[in-house]
């Protein structure tokens, strides 16, 4: 299956849909069960990141290989750093081998754990040796992958005195950290981040639980995307919490701008296309707090021929691939004039945009081909490496087609 064929011309409303739970969410609730035993799971992602994380912790192996799973290299090198006397080597995929551990390592390492690094420095794959910590306090650039905060504070409860990590500068992904130290507090954990101070309470027990994983934001968002690119539609998603702990929930506020409007019913959202709605002439948004929406969002811009400019990126460019990167690449392919930084994407307003004979590259990355196929809905799109949306969101495909999407398998 070299590559898949989308067309979402005729797309209409359906049932309810149902979206399978947060990724970030699971995987951060699986390292937490993992080190209290006694919470049980609702809801858990079916994505490929969170299985290679539940099977690596259901059964722990000295030499553990994670493939493309970026989240479960960052959480485990914290993890396995508390099973004293064990030693584990911890390796992915070529390109994660590519992608900097350095922070994290370094972090744990001045806390008093063992960490090596056994090819290039700074890079996995890494030997872990488990050992106790030393002490208790870390202090890190603020402007780091959240990544590495959140492994850091995930610990923290299992550490003799806690965990205090001071960050220096303004944080990048806030609200992935403010969704930690949030989950931290729903199991009983005392836990706070006041004024770049993030603290950790020593915990070795809590009280049974059970933790209801909410469904993803992230994923909702490419529907969100839908709506924006169609002329009327409406479409009503389950398990949903108004008042969420994911940062992405932000994607409600970003895409008024495209004339997407939105309610909750319970928790139930139902998301629609705002009736005669004026495209604005400039987009503008600083995406510090999310910017795994960046490739979406700039995807949408150029569907409508918004000339947007996007900020706050400079952690794209160490994802499953350069995104900033690949974005130019497979937007101009398509026709559109874009600029790139290191932490931005401009897109600019264009009259030779064109579909014609154009396969996406998708890099190896799940955002590129969930980002680029509600196109479809303007114009049939070929997209390469379908398969690889199994990182994030496996039933993708299946979810577009009961929404009348025609799927062509290549």
């Amino acid at each position: 299956m070299r590559e898949v064929k989308v067309d979402g011309s005729i797309v209409k409303s359906s049932n309810k849909i149902k979206i399978s739970g947060s990724k970030s969410e699971s995987n951060r609730i699986l390292i937490l069960n993992a080190i209290f035993k006694n919470i049980k799971i609702n809801n858990l992602s079916t994505s490929d990141d969170t299985n290679v994380l539940h099977n690596a912790l259901n059964n722990l192996k000295s030499k553990i290989n994670i493939g493309h799973a970026g989240t479960s290299m960052r959480f485990l090198t914290a993890y396995l750093s508390l099973i004293v006397g064990k030693k584990f080597i911890l390796s992915g995929s070529e390109r994660m081998h590519e992608r900097p551990i350095a922070v994290l390592v370094d972090a744990l390492n001045n806390l008093g754990f063992n960490i090596k690094f056994l090819e290039k420095k700074g890079y996995p794959p890494l030997e872990i040796y488990g050992t106790r910590n030393t002490k208790e306090v870390v202090k890190l650039n603020a402007n780091v992958s959240s990544q590495f905060i959140s492994a850091l504070a995930l610990i923290g409860p299992s550490l003799k005195n806690g965990i205090t990590i001071e960050l220096d500068g303004e944080v990048t992904s806030k609200p992935y950290i403010e969704m930690t130290i949030s989950m931290l507090n729903e199991i009983g954990v005392f836990s706070s981040f006041e004024k770049n101070i993030i603290k950790i309470k020593s915990t070795k027990n809590i009280k049974d639980c059970t933790y209801n994983v909410e469904s993803d934001w992230s994923s909702i968002s490419y529907f969100f995307s839908i709506i924006a690119l169609s002329k009327n539609l409406e479409l009503t998603f389950s398990s949903f919490n108004k008042e969420s702990f994911q940062g992405d929930i932000n994607v409600c506020n970003y895409y008024k701008q495209f004339g997407v409007g939105y309610r909750f019913d319970g928790n139930d959202i139902i998301i629609f296309k705002r009736k005669n709605f004026i495209n604005p002439k400039k987009i503008q948004i600083n995406l510090n707090d999310n910017p795994d929406l960046a490739q979406t969002i700039i995807v949408t811009s150029f569907g409508l021929n918004i000339p947007t400019k996007l900020t706050g990126l400079s952690t794209l460019k160490v994802k499953e691939t350069d995104r900033l990167i690949a974005l130019n690449n497979e937007l101009s392919k398509l026709g559109a004039e874009c600029i790139v930084n290191n932490d931005s994407i401009e897109i600019l307003k264009s009259d030779k945009l064109s579909f014609n004979d154009v396969t996406i590259n998708t890099y190896d990355d799940h955002r590129m081909a969930l980002a680029f196929a509600p196109l479809s809905v303007i114009k049939p799109i070929r997209i390469s490496n379908p398969g690889v949306v199994s990182k994030s969101f496996p039933d993708f495909w299946k979810t577009l087609e009961k929404l009348n999407f025609i799927i062509e398998y290549l």
